[in-house]
């Protein structure tokens, strides 16, 4: 019988990281929505053809 160890998962650390990534996530989303037309959006895909139930 052979036995494979495993790599132990990395603990340490783990708060701080996801800490930075959703303070990063949050500024994306603000940088998103800080200029974002919602009408201005929907007449483009209704131009487009995409949404073929509005007419």
């Amino acid at each position: 019988m052979t036995s494979s160890a495993l790599t132990k998962p990395q603990m340490r650390g783990l708060l701080g990281q996801a800490s930075v990534i959703s303070y990063c996530w949050n500024k994306a989303y603000a940088f998103f929505y800080r200029n974002y037309d919602s009408m201005k959006d929907f007449e483009e895909m209704k131009k487009a053809g995409i949404l073929k139930s509005t007419r």
